[in-house]
């Protein structure tokens, strides 16, 4: 390895550990304002046990959940972003830690990325990692019926949120549209192999994904750690008792890991 390249892998691990330091922090803080809180309400408890419960089940921007452990996500766009050169990937396997709080708690969703394969896509998660653009994060879209996934990597929270750029064409896709469970793959429009961006889905059961007009989608990684974080997460269902919306509780990527 040339002595430039080890400068600069060398810089990315200083940066990694930063913000590996702010995001511990930033864990800790929201420990201590939801100890505060339960603190709070206990308190509360022994003067109005009424009122404890209503401001439990009506407070603002989803307090219930903030209580369970969970705060959603941004809601903010993040544009600014500029697609990366494929060789970004360096044609080899990445592991990517996504640090969540899913199901009232914390838990980290490990991936194996697949540079060889997916080269532009690989390079595009990474690229959008380290920059912090997950960071914050809610996965937006939950569907158990009919297909299995998770859908994360917009940070409107709309479905419709991205980047600022827009790639094609479809790589590695599997030929029987079949996508088994553990399958990290890409969003994108329908018919449109050109319109892919940050949103990425995760597979908990397998599917069978039909292909359209485009093809199929683009299949970048695994999830080698954490499946049972996402079968959890679809146990608890669509909001509103729906098969195909938001998660019932929040799902939020709090920070990405790559190495």
């Amino acid at each position: 390895m040339s002595s430039s390249k080890q400068r600069q892998r060398a810089q990315q691990a200083r940066k990694q550990q930063a913000k590996q330091e702010q995001r511990r922090a930033a864990r800790r803080a929201r420990r201590q304002r939801l100890a505060a809180l339960v603190g709070g309400l206990a308190a509360l408890a022994l003067v109005a046990t009424f009122v404890v419960a209503v401001l439990v089940n009506t407070g603002p921007d989803g307090a219930a959940a903030d209580a369970g452990g969970c705060v959603p996500g941004t809601t903010d766009a993040r544009e600014d972003h500029e697609l990366p050169d494929p060789a970004v990937a360096e044609d080899r396997t990445w592991t990517v830690t996504l640090h969540t709080c899913a199901t009232g708690s914390d838990h980290d969703i490990t991936l194996e990325l697949d540079g060889a394969a997916a080269p532009q896509a690989v390079a595009s998660f990474v690229s959008l990692a380290q920059d912090g653009y997950f960071d914050g994060t809610g996965c937006h879209r939950l569907t158990t019926s009919g297909i299995y996934v998770l859908q994360c990597g917009d940070p409107t929270f709309t479905g419709a949120g991205g980047p600022g750029y827009s790639f094609g064409p479809i790589e590695n896709a599997p030929e029987d549209d079949v996508y088994p469970a553990g399958t990290v793959a890409m969003a994108r429009q329908g018919g449109n192999g050109e319109s892919m961006g940050s949103q990425f889905f995760l597979v908990y059961e397998d599917s069978l994904i039909p292909s359209d007009n485009a093809g199929g989608y683009t299949v970048f990684g695994e999830i080698t750690s954490g499946l049972d974080v996402v079968q959890a997460v679809a146990d608890e269902g669509v909001a509103d008792g729906a098969t195909d919306g938001a998660p019932a509780g929040p799902v939020t990527i709090e920070g990405v890991e790559t190495q």
